[in-house]
């Protein structure tokens, strides 16, 4: 492990003295040259008090006191709103209630996918119009894939056949599929025999399986994925905060038009004016999810509801139930329900359930949902492995904020892809779609506020398609390689922090830079040092250092922002995330300077949290 071969707490510590901790140091003090670029340290992003004051600033008394756009909802159309509008040149804030993709954008299968059940569907109903959201989403996945290389990747799936005449059947399927992706195909699909099929996925019971197809689709971190974005629109001059909520709507009383918003500051020790303030904008976005309907009876209480909520849950299990680089997609369930396997983050993400839900900030999986999904797991190795109940390392519901078009003469039927409304008053909603196409999405809600509100951008068309986000920049899948030969680090740990910070990796590995030797033992790297160089729990890579990173540099300021969304540990392991929280909850307090009462509210929250991840807690 990595605290033991680089950071060892003892008096033989010398062997483990980071000599080139810093960057440039490295390059300097070795008779190596390199030759490859040595990505140079970030800047901290501003602190979150000179973003809070950004937005007291905006009182509207000039025209340069007042946002073009502010965008309430920080989840992957929010934070993609805010990028997209800021590389226009727009004055954009962003106001996120909890954490940036904490609610369903965090929640997701972890697929970048143009839709291929989609496309069989156009098939059979000769329905145009699901072939299009097909062309599109195909599009979207390449961009994706492009903008963010460190956090997505091209990801092989096996369709397992059962029957014969199936093999035909999708092998059209996919290499229709294929064709329709065109220059922007990420492999080829392929078919399997039997044996081949064995061979990429030996977890299959043998007896049933007659083959298979394999396609491709990408993968991702979706919650990395979602601060890159909220970072990235930092970077271009956005004012985007977390944990600042959205109280109430300000119209002008002459016109009933928006004007603002008010803001409540949830992170705020400053009681004595309630943390409240005014914020005024040219338009406001709700990019709320599944709490659309909330934010629109904000602005008018009789408006009519249009989000459907539907619930998907997945649970995670050992990665030896799934091959590390092959994931698996069938729809022959019990009850014709699609079931996935996917490698994700060295673990197995099974799912999902589809079914009507109520909202809540912290939806919790049924057992009933769980023991469903292990049930349609035990069919596939039903012979071969026992999965059991205890395998269950973390489990989640997501809710699919699915929209009907108020305007529709039949409000029943529900969108297809993504709705963007413009109430009476001026309030623009977008709602439905995923994670896929969250910049088409945003580039789309960007030009209607552009068009409704005769905004002024320097830039007319957007800049997105090839904007790369913040860690993407020179990032190469070499990355953890230059990790190892400069740090010393473990190679599971380069490999994590290259996936999950791209060229951002160099910055957090700052952090583990030996600080002023004691004069006793030059030879001694500091306790602290030591530490921070230790992973938090094994088997997984997340550094004590990276508690710091997350909270000056992403924003975090919770011990769940760390635990869920900066690193992805309560997704991977609920178990280990509750017996680390201890850590992260005294690493926070010293940084941020916690009461104890504060400190206690935080360990019972994120107690709370994990139970939704499915920790089971004995009484």
């Amino acid at each position: 492990m990595f605290s033991r071969r680089v950071f060892l707490a003892t008096a033989s510590l010398s062997t483990a003295v980071l000599a080139s901790a810093t960057v440039l140091k490295a390059n300097a003090d070795s008779d190596t040259k390199l030759d490859y670029p040595i990505p140079k340290v970030a800047a901290p992003p501003p602190k979150r008090e000179e973003l809070i004051k950004k937005l007291h600033q905006a009182s509207g008394e000039t025209p340069d006191d007042v946002y073009d756009i502010l965008v309430i909802g920080g989840g992957a159309t929010g934070t993609g709103v805010a990028v997209d509008a800021a590389s226009r040149g727009l004055k954009v804030a962003l106001l996120e209630r909890d954490d940036f993709s904490c609610g369903t954008s965090s929640r997701s299968t972890k697929l970048v996918h143009g839709g291929v059940r989609y496309l069989e569907k156009a098939v059979w109903n000769l329905d145009y119009s699901q072939y299009e959201l097909v062309r599109e989403a195909l599009h979207e996945r390449k961009v994706f894939l492009d903008i963010a290389p460190h956090l997505s990747f091209a990801l092989p799936i096996m369709i397992p056949v059962y029957k014969w005449w199936q093999l035909p059947y999708f092998w059209i399927g996919v290499k229709a599929y294929d064709f329709l992706a065109g220059k922007q195909n990420l492999e080829s699909s392929y078919l399997l025999t039997k044996s081949k099929a064995l061979e990429a996925f030996p977890q299959l019971n043998p007896e049933k399986v007659k083959g298979a197809v394999v396609y491709y689709d990408g993968s991702h971190n979706d919650a990395r994925m979602n601060v890159s974005l909220a970072l990235s629109a930092i970077e271009l001059g956005a004012t985007v905060l977390n944990h600042v909520e959205v109280t109430g709507i300000d119209k002008d009383p002459s016109t009933g038009k928006i004007i603002g918003v008010t803001a409540k500051d949830l992170e705020s020790s400053d009681s004595e004016n309630n943390n409240t303030f005014k914020v005024k904008a040219k338009s406001v976005v709700n990019a709320t999810g599944p709490f659309t309907d909330s934010i629109r009876k904000l602005d008018n209480f009789q408006t009519q509801s249009i989000v459907a909520p539907s619930s998907g849950v997945h649970i995670v299990l050992p990665g030896y139930y799934c091959p590390k680089k092959l994931g698996l997609l069938d729809a022959a369930t019990s009850d014709g329900r699609v079931i996935f396997f996917l490698p994700w983050q060295g673990s197995t993400i099974a799912g999902t359930t589809d079914n009507p839900t109520n909202i809540s900030p912290n939806p919790t999986p049924s057992e009933e949902d769980i023991q469903f999904i292990l049930k349609e797991v035990r069919r596939y190795f039903e012979g071969n492995l026992d999965v059991r109940r205890e395998d269950v390392l973390a489990a989640w519901s997501g809710i699919r904020p699915l929209v009907r078009d108020p305007h529709a003469k039949n409000t029943e039927s529900l969108v297809r892809n993504h709705l963007i409304t413009v109430s009476d008053s001026g309030l623009v909603t977008i709602a439905g779609g995923k994670w896929t196409t969250y910049r088409q999405m945003a580039q789309e809600t960007v030009n209607k506020c552009i068009e409704t509100f005769g905004l002024a951008p320097k830039r007319l068309t957007t800049a997105t398609e090839s904007l790369e986000l913040v860690g993407s920049q020179g990032w190469t899948n070499l990355e953890y390689i230059h990790l190892i030969q400069m740090f010393n680090l473990a190679p599971n740990v380069a490999k994590h922090l290259s996936e999950n910070y791209g060229t951002r990796a160099f910055t957090v590995v700052e952090f583990l830079e030996p600080s002023k030797l004691t004069s006793d033992n030059k030879d001694t790297v500091s306790l602290a040092t030591a530490t921070a160089g230790k992973t938090l729990i094994d088997p997984y890579p997340f550094l004590h250092a990276e508690i710091k990173y997350a909270m000056r540099y992403e924003y975090a300021t919770t011990a769940i922002d760390f635990l869920a969304r900066r690193t992805r540990l309560a997704f991977l392991d609920s178990r280990a995330a509750y017996e680390v929280l201890p850590t992260v909850i005294e690493e926070m307090s010293k940084e941020l300077g916690w009461s104890n009462a504060r400190k206690q509210k935080e360990h019972d929250t994120s107690v709370e949290y994990l139970k939704g991840m499915g920790l089971q807690l004995k009484d």
